[in-house]
């Protein structure tokens, strides 16, 4: 599986590979004089998931999210004030625009699931973006990150959490994000995805697959609501092992409201997933709506113009 586990190196590369030029032979000379369809999205993340956008060239994006505890269930209700008194996972990145079409950025996120502690370096690319004249329909941005765990490792060696080398610390993403924004209220967004994480427990995969959906209804010039939701692609042997073990894996979904607020982007949203990052969130969501295990969450984004 190494070509796969090289897949997110090789999207951070893809600007190398995918210059203008090249996308102006494939679809006419003309393409790049086409007015570009702007704002699919208000932000680089819906909820949950990426967006098709990438920052402008000498943009720094300084991005905040937070996750609280369950609402309801036995970890929720009023004893831990609906979920508030708790946190699940809080993550800070610094995210810049290299051109306007390339993204990089690092990210420290508290983790929720196997690791914890998780350093990520993150690359995006927009491959294709939507025309007004849909000579080009639909836009096509590329997303790769790699996570590592600086959490010490377990003296136990039949731990999940002892390392017995670097590698054993790393997590992949490779995903792409195809989008198309119909008028000015509606945009949507479809992701496939693929993860691989160097070390899993028991009947747990290294590789998996998945299909994320989502989607922006705009209310107003600054009000949306965004939603995403995600199918990854367990098998059933790994599933009906971890039943066994009284754990359930369910699909993450997320639902918000999204206000702009000039330089801010500020979402208020409830997700039954208590991770952030695609490489816990879409493999280990365990906990569900239905059992009012979901939470309130915000994600804040302030953009700064570096460039001249």
């Amino acid at each position: 599986m190494l070509q796969f586990r090289l897949l997110p190196v090789l999207l951070l590369l893809a600007p190398a590979a995918l210059a203008q030029d090249d996308l102006s032979a494939v679809f006419g000379k003309d393409s790049v004089r086409r007015e570009p369809v702007i704002a699919t999205f208000k932000s680089t993340r819906i909820i949950n998931a990426q967006s098709n956008e990438t920052l402008a060239k000498g943009d720094l994006d300084f991005r905040v999210a937070h996750r609280f505890g369950d609402i309801g269930g036995s970890n929720g209700g009023a004893s831990t004030f609906f979920g508030l008194d708790n946190s699940t996972d809080i993550r800070i990145a610094f995210e810049y625009g290299i051109t306007d079409r390339l993204t990089a950025g690092i990210s420290r996120a508290k983790g929720s699931g196997m690791f914890s502690q998780l350093y990520e370096v993150l690359g995006k690319f927009k491959v294709l973006q939507q025309t007004m004249d849909n000579r080009v329909p639909v836009g096509l941005t590329v997303f790769g990150n790699a996570v590592v765990t600086s959490m010490k490792s377990s003296p136990d060696k039949d731990a999940l959490t002892h390392f017995d080398n670097f590698s054993s610390r790393m997590s992949y993403t490779a995903q792409a994000i195809l989008s198309r924004k119909f008028g000015d209220k509606v945009s949507l967004a479809v992701l496939p995805t693929y993860i691989h994480r160097n070390r899993v427990g028991y009947q747990d995969m290294n590789d998996m697959l998945a299909v994320g959906l989502g989607g922006r209804l705009r209310f107003s010039r600054r009000l949306a609501l965004v939603v995403d939701y995600f199918v990854p692609f367990r098998s059933q042997e790994s599933k009906d092992f971890y039943k066994t073990q009284g754990v359930e894996f369910y699909n993450p979904l997320g639902v918000g409201l999204e206000i702009e607020t000039g330089g801010h982007v500020f979402h208020v949203n409830f997700t039954n997933s208590t991770a952030i990052l695609e490489n816990q969130f879409i493999p280990e969501t365990t906990t569900s709506w239905l059992q009012g295990q979901f939470r309130w969450g915000f994600n804040i984004s302030r953009r700064f113009s570096l460039g001249h």
